[in-house]
């Protein structure tokens, strides 16, 4: 589909056939005249300093498996990164407290003693009504031991013959649209440039250092780690490689860097290699783990031949090469996208843009700090979340340390979803392969949690894991319970189904999953006095007590087996679907209006109107789910305005893009773009991650996926366009974003209304549209300008559609 932020002003100079020279003053001079022409969008993250802290100022680039930091500094500089395997903890971990060391995926033994346990906390449950999160925990938490953390893996130092102060011009930026970070400035009249990517087809991180005059590059290069492994230097062959072991649980480890010069000279010292007077200079990083994402031993092909292997499939490559390999790869993802609401950043760099925010910027500032964020999102996502790699973790893939916050892990109870929100709605179905290798991963381990812990069959996980396959148990009483993640992390796949229209997913990889999920359940709920199904225990995540019921436990429930019915329909499973629906006759959804309006959190009528709690998670059926629409169930909807309201603007960087997710579904542009201001102001750091704090990866992606729910969504069987439009972005344009059904769009608006919009289907389907409030003051046409026969009703418009055919539709 063409994008309809292409200048079509150059349909008129090419036919003129004019020398080039003539051809850009002629294309320059009518877009001067005339306002349909616009400037290219700038996609950068632009500093003017040097990075001072790793967190907050460094420039991310990454490949999936590997993730770099660009500091950028004069003298000595840092180029650190991490490889998404490389954790402590696992098979072999000496990790624990004493007489506890070692990995037991958090289970206790398989002795039918903990299913007792929780049969009695689940007896108090009936009896009291609640219990405290430190009591429950006391009764089913557990000290685990060898949980592991994700490690920084190496970083390399450059020594460079420049003197801070002899330096002029100095800039660092991240070019979204190349994924190329850069670093240039001037010293002594020679300008220098360095230029850092992470390529997926090649699997190294790839450095260029040149200037603009010949024999000037002087740098020394060494490869560092940290002091909790063993450690093998050693120099070849233009070659520095480090190997070695973790201390805790024997992983192997290998990194390698190989360099090449143009002119000059290159000596070996004992721990570097300095390439002195040379024209330019580049070089390549691998690094790599004996890492397999296999239960129960986790361990694969030894980490150092894979490096070797690596490094020489290179030998023969140019930078050149290297580079084009790497924007093809990449540019096929991001350029699918487009994101314009008339901003333009004018002279100032990323900190002086985000600190003017709403302030002292103008509004076309703002617009291009809004965009930007947009792009950066799913940049972020395609630089840590490519196949045969691991998912995205909390820090995506970047990691400067040891002990990482939150161990850099996987929590389940809404960040490793919100990672992926985006992925469908924005054209990044590419991303999702290492989330459903991983969740798919942790079936096996799963299906021991449900026996040891609930005595049930299928499979299950509760509120964080690793990359070992941890389903089980903490002790932390306020965020140690879920077992409902794994019905959560079920309709990834069956979205990917919604929007892919994929009957082969559906049914060799969806269905199976979905259903063994489904299984645990029809196992694990429980009756209560009027014959219902209830979760217990349940807890909404860490807020309040426990209780039976709460409304996030059995709106996500009621989710997976209302979709799973769904699909066992779909397939011909009458048996297993006849099954489901027993239990979903008599399940509580866990919809209920309280006493001043709101959505209650738990089956009694006890929110607390003060409450300010980050999670809003009783809000799951507005979103992600889509049991709440503001067309089809419009008290729920409100209830749900009132408790949104209620919980406020405040909170984490995660907590405010999820609520832009749901002001979106509410179909308020206006707070939904509040929320979006609220985490630019208060919750971005210098170089747009976004903190908790501290640094989470998954306000980025939600945000991201928030502002795509603003301009499309497309549930219960309907394509909404522009249903959440703010009035900060009367005018603009967006292309490349996906419907369910398989359908993808551009979409363009002029004064807050939709002016065109053309749209795709990948299957011969019947679509039914409808354009912010309403479908009838519109007319579609085919690609020969032919009107295609409507049929409107409800302010919505169908009509017929062939696929691969390109419509459009415009106002009458």
């Amino acid at each position: 589909m063409s994008p309809m932020n292409h200048c079509a002003l150059t349909a008129l100079v090419q036919p003129l056939k004019l020398k080039p020279d003539v051809w850009i003053l002629a294309l320059l001079l009518l877009c001067t005249l005339l306002p349909l022409c616009t400037q290219a969008q700038d996609l950068s993250i632009v500093f003017r300093t040097p990075a001072q802290d790793w967190e907050s100022e460094s420039l991310p680039i990454g490949n999936g498996a590997l993730g770099a930091n660009v500091m950028g500094a004069i003298e000595t500089d840092e180029l650190q990164f991490a490889e998404k395997t490389l954790w402590t903890g696992g098979p072999g971990s000496k990790e624990g407290k004493a007489g506890k060391e070692g990995y037991d995926f958090g289970l206790p033994a398989d002795n039918g003693a903990y299913p007792k346990q929780l049969a009695a906390v689940q007896q108090q449950l009936t009896t009291a009504g609640q219990l405290t999160p430190e009591l429950v925990a006391k009764s089913l938490g557990r000290d685990y031991s060898g949980y592991g953390s994700y490690q920084n893996f190496a970083t390399v130092q450059m020594r460079f013959a420049h003197k801070a102060e002899d330096i002029k011009e100095y800039q660092r930026t991240l070019d979204l649209k190349r994924a190329v970070a850069t670093v240039s400035y001037i010293e002594q009249g020679v300008r220098y440039q360095r230029d850092y990517f992470v390529s997926y087809p090649d699997q190294v991180i790839v450095t260029r250092l040149h200037a603009d005059q010949k024999a000037k590059i002087y740098v020394e290069l060494s490869l560092t780690t940290a002091e909790n492994r063993s450690k093998v230097l050693s120099l070849q062959d233009n070659r520095i490689s480090l190997s070695g072991a973790l201390k805790d649980n024997g992983l192997q480890y290998a990194t390698a860097l190989q360099v090449r010069h143009s002119n000059g000279s290159l000596r070996q010292t004992a721990h570097s290699l300095v390439i002195t007077a040379a024209d330019e200079v580049w070089f390549v990083v691998a690094a790599s783990t004996n890492y397999r994402q296999h239960y129960p031993d986790y361990r694969g092909e030894a980490a150092l031949p894979q490096v070797d292997k690596r490094l020489s499939a290179l030998s023969t490559s140019s930078y050149p090469q290297l580079l084009e390999q790497h924007l093809q790869d990449y540019q096929k993802l991001f350029a699918r996208v487009s994101f314009d609401v008339q901003g333009q950043a004018g002279n100032l760099d990323t900190p002086a843009l985000l600190k003017g925010y709403g302030s002292s910027n103008s509004k076309a500032q703002d617009r291009a700090l809004e965009a930007l964020y947009f792009h950066y999102g799913r940049y972020l996502l395609i630089s840590s979340s490519r196949p045969g790699s691991l998912p995205a973790n909390l820090q995506g893939v970047w990691n400067k340390y040891d002990v990482a916050p939150w161990m850099s892990d996987y929590h389940v109870n809404i960040n490793l979803q919100m990672n992926y929100w985006l992925a469908e709605s924005t054209n990044l179905t590419e991303t999702l392969p290492p989330l459903f290798d991983f969740v798919d991963s942790l079936v096996a381990p799963g299906q021991r949690s449900a026996k040891t812990l609930f005595n049930a069959d299928g499979w299950t996980l509760l509120l964080n894991t690793n990359i070992w396959g941890f389903t089980g148990l903490i002790a932390w009483p306020t965020a140690f319970w879920q077992p409902e993640a794994a019905a959560w992390m079920a309709r990834h796949y069956y979205e990917h189904y919604l929007f892919n229209q994929d009957l082969q997913f559906l049914k060799q990889r969806a269905y199976p999953l979905m259903l063994g999920a489904t299984e645990f359940w029809l196992d694990a709920l429980q009756k209560n006095q009027q014959g219902n199904y209830l979760v217990s225990p349940s807890y909404s995540p860490e807020h309040g007590q426990f209780t039976a019921g709460a409304a996030m436990s059995q709106q996500i429930v009621f989710d997976l087996l209302h979709s799973t019915s769904k699909v066992a329909e779909l397939l011909g499973d009458q048996a297993n679907q006849q099954r489901i629906q027993q239990v979903l006759a008599k399940l509580d959804p866990g919809l209920r209006v309280g006493s001043w309006g709101q959505l209650q959190e738990w089956q009694q009528d006890i929110d607390d109107k003060s409450s300010k709690h980050r999670h809003a998670s009783h809000l799951y059926a507005l979103h992600p789910g889509d049991q709440i629409s503001v067309f089809q169930t419009p008290e729920l909807a409100e209830a749900a305005r009132v408790s949104l309201n209620a919980r406020g603007e405040g909170h984490t960087g995660w907590s405010k893009a999820w609520k832009i997710n749901f002001w979106a579904r509410l179909l308020d542009g206006n707070q939904a773009h509040q929320m979006l201001a609220e985490l630019l102001k208060h919750s971005t750091l210098s170089n747009l991650w976004d903190t908790h704090p501290p640094f989470q990866i998954d306000g980025n992606l939600g945000a991201t996926a928030g502002i795509a729910e603003m301009l499309l969504q497309s549930h219960q069987q309907t394509i909404h366009l522009l249903p959440a439009l703010p009035a900060s972005w009367p005018q603009g344009q967006i292309t490349g974003l996906r419907a369910r059904g398989a359908v993808t769009l551009d979409l363009q608006w002029q004064n807050s209304e939709l002016k065109t919009a053309q749209l795709q289907s990948k299957n011969n389907q019947s679509l039914r549209l409808r354009i912010q409030n309403s479908a009838l003051h519109y007319q579609v046409t085919d690609t020969e300008g032919k009107s295609v026969p409507l049929i409107k009703q409800d302010g919505t418009l169908r009509f017929d559609a062939v696929a691969g055919q390109l419509y459009r539709l415009s106002r009458i």
